[in-house]
């Protein structure tokens, strides 16, 4: 049977809320500072998507061209007035030590019935993001913005404030569970670059081969319109630089392409085929993994290269493994890099130099790559996870769809 008594009290957690302008709940409470030539302050920004506070490197007074900054100070609600409708909003931490902005961030103050810990949850929420994309003004791109007295007179349904301290105390156990799950995937990924320095180590002296005499180096599709005139055309999925990451591959989005039936048979991903990105930042240059044939008839776009390894005394997770450890300084150093953009073209990599060691050596640094890869991949898929159940979570308390006494038994 029910427990009358725990619906009563459900019922009464729901009530209380209100829905209001945030002018009621927050103050506009922007303190600016003369810029002092002589003096060095320590600037933030804010991240897009409520991912929080970006630390920048610290501003010499006299290398500035402001006049003036904003301080900010600890559990301040603060927001990117030029990328605002980005959802560049967050709550200050409460241990955040004395730091500056320009005047595109402005800072607001809570009242009495509000927890700024709830206002930071609520600045990671999809509606609170696009409420500030309808209130950013202006013509095209970066000259909209949004004003502190439009983003105040935003309004939103707020609980009272015992409903927003349990919220986050719900909301704070999930929290600290990704973020624990987060730090073992950074002891890994720490864990996986030594095994690779150690692995650099253990074979240097070693005689080296170039790529390209034991493997099939090819690009990948070049966007072609002459390609949507013919009569042959079949659609693909096909992967992009966004796919392909230093030791896993992204295929949460993968895109589709139509070409012609040749070019996907030509280019079509066979398992062991190894993927190193042509582009990018110069320390992604090479990055990539192993195809796995997740996908059926995918092929790979021209910022793309394809390795496939043509002797079997190579195991392509090692080619993978020393690209990726190995490889992200060597590609560079010999990389290119103009307008902003690193690349290796398929010269570069063809002499990118592979130890030529025992296929029984090459295997068991592969294995020990690998078992550090897949137990980081499941942490990284358990934190994911956990993220979109939080994000669930938290809409369904803010629409009151799922009421706290419920989402606290459940956490």
């Amino acid at each position: 049977m029910s427990d009358p008594t725990s619906s009563d009290r459900a019922a009464h957690v729901q009530e209380g809320w209100v829905r209001a302008p945030l002018a009621r709940f927050l103050t506009l409470n922007v303190e600016t500072v003369d810029v002092d030539p002589e003096q060095t302050y320590p600037t933030v920004g804010v991240l897009n998507r409520g991912r929080g506070l970006l630390y920048r490197d610290p501003v010499a007074g006299s290398s500035t061209s402001y006049k003036k900054l904003n301080r900010i100070g600890p559990r301040a609600l603060v927001y990117s007035r030029l990328k605002a409708f980005e959802g560049a909003i967050t709550v200050t931490p409460d241990d955040l030590p004395e730091s500056f902005a320009s005047q595109e961030f402005p800072t607001f103050a809570f009242s009495s019935d509000a927890d700024p810990d709830f206002f930071r949850i609520l600045a990671t929420t999809q509606r609170m993001w696009n409420a500030l994309q309808g209130a950013s003004k202006g013509m095209g791109g970066r000259r909209e913005r949004v004003k502190p007295a439009d983003f105040l007179n935003i309004s939103m349904d707020i609980p009272p404030l015992p409903v927003q301290e349990r919220i986050v105390e719900v909301i704070g156990a999930v929290d600290a569970q990704i973020t624990a799950l987060d730090a073992e995937a950074d002891v890994l990924d720490e864990l996986w670059w030594a095994l690779g320095r150690e692995m650099a180590a253990t074979v240097a002296g070693e005689a080296t081969v170039p790529l390209a005499s034991f493997c099939d180096i090819s690009g990948g599709l070049t966007k072609n319109k002459k390609d949507l005139e013919q009569l042959d055309l079949v659609e693909v999925p096909y992967l992009r630089v966004a796919n392909v990451h230093r030791h896993h591959l992204n295929l949460s989005e993968v895109a589709t392409i139509q070409t012609t039936q040749a070019k996907a048979e030509k280019l079509r991903l066979l398992p062991g085929d190894v993927l190193m990105n042509e582009g990018g930042d110069k320390d992604k240059l090479g990055r990539g993994h192993v195809w796995e044939d997740q996908i059926p008839d995918c092929i790979h776009q021209n910022h793309v290269f394809r390795v496939r390894v043509t002797d079997q005394r190579f195991d392509p997770y090692f080619v993978s493994g020393w690209g990726n450890t190995f490889g992200q300084k060597w590609f560079e150093t010999f990389g290119t890099q103009t307008t902003g953009i690193a690349s290796i073209n398929r010269a570069t990599l063809s002499r990118f130099p592979i130890p030529d060691v025992p296929l029984s050596v090459q295997q068991d640094w592969a294995g020990r790559l690998g078992a550090v890869v897949e137990t980081l991949d499941s942490l990284r898929g358990q934190a994911g996870s956990l993220r979109a159940a939080r994000a669930s979570l938290v809409s369904g308390l803010l629409d009151r769809t799922i009421d706290i006494e419920s989402a606290e038994l459940e956490v």
